[in-house]
């Protein structure tokens, strides 16, 4: 009996530092995201899985053209896919006025901008609300590739 419940120890010992070293890989240096919605066509669509990193946002390493995934502004349980269009000190156009990117935030914007909820409608975002980067599209496998901001 001792030499069962001494392997089951082993065992579970074993499940608890993996699956600590899983939640801080996924926490602190990245995962995967599903996206939804289309305020990124034709660049992402619905049910796109992306890998992302958090460690451009920890270390302010966030530049234009880049997609991040942010917590919504307006309902803080809800994550957003966009585009960073604008960094502190930009001055963004949108329709017949000018908006300053004030320090510490960022303008982001969907690529389909006719079914996109941006900072067109809720203005700056603060930084601190960016969870992450996506890297890379890795499902579906035929579309596989670098999210890269060289096209923007």
């Amino acid at each position: 009996m001792r030499v069962v419940v001494s392997k089951l120890c082993g065992i579970i010992g074993y499940m608890v530092q993996y699956g600590c070293i899983a939640h801080c890989t996924f926490e602190y240096l990245g995962d995967f995201v599903v996206c939804t919605g289309p305020s990124m066509e034709p660049t992402l669509f619905s049910d796109n899985v992306l890998f992302t990193e958090h460690l451009s946002p920890r270390f302010n390493k966030i530049s234009r053209g880049d997609i991040i995934i942010a917590k919504c502004p307006t309902n803080p349980k809800q994550h957003i896919c966009k585009r960073v269009i604008g960094i502190p000190g930009d001055r963004i156009r949108t329709g017949n006025r000018q908006e300053l990117v004030p320090v510490g935030h960022v303008w982001l914007e969907g690529d389909n901008s006719r079914n996109s909820a941006d900072s067109r409608a809720y203005g700056p975002v603060p930084k601190g609300l960016i969870r992450s980067k996506a890297l890379c599209r890795v499902w579906p496998i035929k579309d596989i590739s670098l999210l890269t901001n060289s096209n923007y």
